[in-house]
């Protein structure tokens, strides 16, 4: 596991989008062959995502032969609610780039038979060739999309019942109204997503410094669902100082001397 430590939130943002744009590029996508890309939602990538809107902005790069699929989406909120996850997507990412829409994967919180909604997507992950690149974020508890603490390191795409905590958490985004929160959410599993061939994580901010510690310096533990990245063969954390804050002086000096390199290169690639 790789961890990049910048220094702030924008850098942090920078560093990734320039290292998911590169990705693509190198692949050269075609639509036989597409680049097949894992995207989160949240606050936290949203940096990464105008990043990458830039850099499609001024020619570095398309999106006309990639292949998306969303981590999560919640059960009964309509498509078009403006906290569904089909909105902030397009929002925040698809509207502004040239992805086709036929390419565009998010799982369906309102199909009629959820089980074969969650199986369907995992034989259309499987049916495109897998997952290129799998991007996510962390939660302050250390999970990974809905994977709470407690769920399974094996799991795949099913429906979840959200905890209290994360009711509780997202109520923001809901007036402040923990009654309007959906309580059943579809998530891609830990297994699902620690199937791809690379990860890459964005955490940031202090409040993600408990969590960081837990994913890099514990054991794998179902408790912190993130921790699994330890045992993923192409797994990045991109981190910024204030989510440092509870690492070990000497893992944090670690990380800080071998990773220079990679840091300045994606910083200033494009």
């Amino acid at each position: 596991m790789r961890v990049i430590i910048t220094k702030d939130y924008d850098q942090m943002s920078l560093w990734a989008a320039n290292y998911v744009a590169q990705r693509i590029v190198e692949k050269n996508p075609t639509q036989e062959n597409p680049f097949v890309l894992g995207c989160p939602t949240g606050s936290s990538p949203l940096g990464l995502y105008r990043n990458l809107i830039k850099l499609y902005e001024s020619g570095r790069i398309s999106f006309q032969n990639v292949v998306t699929f969303n981590m999560d989406e919640y059960v009964n909120l309509p498509v078009d609610h403006p906290q569904s996850y089909h909105s902030f997507m397009w929002n925040n990412f698809f509207s502004h780039i040239d992805i086709k829409k036929e390419n565009v994967h998010i799982l369906n919180g309102n199909a009629t038979d959820l089980m074969k909604e969650c199986e369907d997507y995992e034989k259309a992950i499987e049916a495109v060739g897998g997952i290129d690149l799998f991007m996510g974020g962390v939660g302050p508890d250390g999970h990974l999309a809905f994977n709470e603490p407690g769920s399974s390191l094996g799991s795949r795409t099913r429906v979840k019942s959200l905890t209290t905590n994360t009711i509780q958490a997202n109520s923001r985004f809901f007036d402040n109204d923990v009654n309007k929160v959906p309580r059943q959410s579809l998530t891609v599993g830990v297994g699902t997503v620690m199937a791809a061939k690379e990860v890459l994580i964005v955490c940031n901010g202090p409040q993600k410094s408990n969590a960081l510690h837990h994913i890099i310096e514990e054991g794998v533990n179902h408790m912190w669902t993130a921790s699994a990245l330890q045992m993923h063969q192409h797994g990045i954390i991109v981190c910024d100082e204030d989510a440092t804050v509870d690492l070990r002086t000497s893992t944090y000096q670690y990380f800080k001397d071998i990773q220079q390199a990679e840091l300045d290169k994606y910083i200033n690639l494009y």
